[in-house]
């Protein structure tokens, strides 16, 4: 029997509090049914104004994540700075019940003085923390640590993919931060590795980046998104794919255009 595929596009953003309702109308009539609520620099709504839009996000079937601060290191060798990125991942995924959605999107630290294990087991250790206080706030909600553009972040594919497998957190798969951090990208082994998943939430734009990993976001190319999208439908997974180029928007559009083309 062969699964059902369900594959979403949608841009990081909806605008402010007092935007988001039209431009979820918007995204919707486009035929978008995903976006991603950047919180990236700070948590910008309350409690109530998280029902709202979830429940305007609902009626448009546009599915919604949350991309938690940057300012965030689980692996810190100050608590403090611990216990602040903590706080701030646990903050959204406060939002994220309210608003409905089931991902929360973070960079989970930096390698700085520890050893790739080391990071790991403290990185491992702080989401297990977390999911704690997720079950007994009862918010029905997933961590999902992404993978990361930068040599000196923590986030690997294989790092990320073990987390799930120790930890049953979800993840954010960026293959654009997999470019970037590995100066290349082979579709079919990172496939290999997702198959046994029924769903993947990812991020995907085009980026620039130097030796030391990603550098800045960019247009997405027609190119490589029709590559990424082959394997896609090749691997008959099912997926979320939001944008984060400087016009995620019209890039995502522009995604949808070639899925339809494929299929």
């Amino acid at each position: 029997m062969t699964r059902k595929v369900r594959v979403r596009f949608g841009p990081a953003g909806i605008g402010g509090v007092k935007q988001a309702p039209k431009n979820l109308e918007n995204y919707n009539k486009k035929g978008l049914r995903a976006a991603e609520i950047p919180f990236t620099y700070r948590v910008w709504m309350n409690n109530n104004q998280a029902k709202e839009i979830g429940k305007i996000a609902k009626k448009f079937d546009i599915k919604l994540s949350i991309h938690a601060p940057y300012y965030i290191n689980l692996n810190s060798q100050y608590k403090e700075k611990v216990k602040a990125s903590k706080k701030r991942i646990l903050s959204c995924c406060e939002k994220a019940h309210y608003l409905g959605a089931e991902y929360i999107v973070f960079h989970a630290g930096y390698y700085v003085k520890s050893t790739p294990k080391g990071c790991y087991l403290n990185i491992k250790n702080q989401i297990q923390q977390m999911q704690k206080v997720i079950k007994k706030k009862k918010w029905k909600v997933k961590l999902a640590p992404e993978i990361t553009g930068k040599k000196s972040q923590f986030g690997s594919l294989d790092e990320i993919l073990r987390l799930v497998k120790e930890t049953r957190c979800f993840f954010c798969i960026d293959f654009s931060h997999i470019l970037a951090r590995e100066g290349k990208i082979n579709y079919k082994e990172i496939f290999e590795k997702l198959k046994k998943f029924k769903y993947v939430h990812s991020h995907f734009s085009g980026i620039e980046f130097t030796s030391k990993g990603e550098r800045r976001h960019l247009i997405t190319s027609e190119k490589k998104l029709k590559e990424l999208l082959r394997w896609v439908k090749r691997y008959n997974q099912s997926i979320t794919i939001i944008n984060e180029s400087p016009s995620p928007l019209k890039d995502s559009i522009k995604a949808l255009k070639i899925w339809k083309s494929l299929n």
